[in-house]
């Protein structure tokens, strides 16, 4: 064999071998799809569900401070929440309609993740001055609402409302919060360890819990990186 043609044969191999080496990570890093889960912010949800005060923004949002009382009249804050994924959404204790299969859907997401301190859930009375303490307990002992797990809240009318329509992005209607004011919204509204909106899926559709805990499963991957 001519040793010219073994010499290049070999330092084609070795560019070969480093090109492959060097190369096809560079080119999978390209072209992978990207894992991550959407960070949420106004600008990027559709109008209808925004508050027209906050609906151009389009970065750095979180939910803001809150405070509330929940099922055993102890008082929650952001502080609660520090350092947690939770799932949020808005309900009333009478409700006979969607709500009975939110509180079903919300349980089983409990359930799921019963031993898991990293995952919290939060539920906002919007018929707050009906839904007493007392009432939100017998509530949350019929759904089997776990205590430090799960807080199902009241509170001022006008700040959970506020909440609704310009921190979670939760429901379509308009209002102030007033007394003629009502909100009725299917939406878990999925909030990462630095309070901003992750996702939001229609609570009422059992196919969608698995959704969240697939979602919930990329968010602690993230978090592990």
């Amino acid at each position: 064999m001519d040793l010219k043609f073994f010499k290049k044969s070999k330092s084609t191999l070795l560019f070969l071998i480093v090109f492959c080496a060097v190369g096809i990570p560079v080119f999978y890093h390209l072209v992978k799809v990207d894992d991550r889960l959407p960070i949420y912010n106004p600008a990027d949800i559709n109008p209808k569900l925004v508050d027209i005060s906050v609906r151009t923004k389009s970065r750095n949002h979180t939910i803001g401070d809150f405070k509330l009382i929940n099922q055993n009249g102890e008082t929650i804050t952001n502080a609660n929440y520090k350092d947690k994924i939770y799932i949020a959404d808005f309900f009333f204790t009478r409700c006979q309609t969607i709500c009975i299969a939110m509180a079903y859907n919300m349980s089983e997401l409990q359930e799921h993740y019963k031993k898991d301190n990293d995952i919290m859930f939060l539920s906002h009375s919007v018929t707050p001055v009906m839904d007493s303490v007392p009432q939100l307990k017998k509530y949350a002992e019929s759904k089997g609402v776990i205590d430090g797990k799960w807080n199902v809240t009241t509170g001022d009318k006008k700040h959970i409302y506020n909440l609704a329509r310009k921190h979670y992005f939760a429901v379509l209607d308009e209002g102030d919060g007033g007394d003629n004011d009502w909100v009725h919204t299917e939406n878990f509204v999925l909030i990462d360890k630095e309070g901003r909106i992750r996702g939001s899926y229609d609570g009422t559709k059992k196919e969608n819990m698995q959704k969240i805990i697939d979602d919930i499963t990329l968010l602690k991957e993230e978090y592990k990186k």
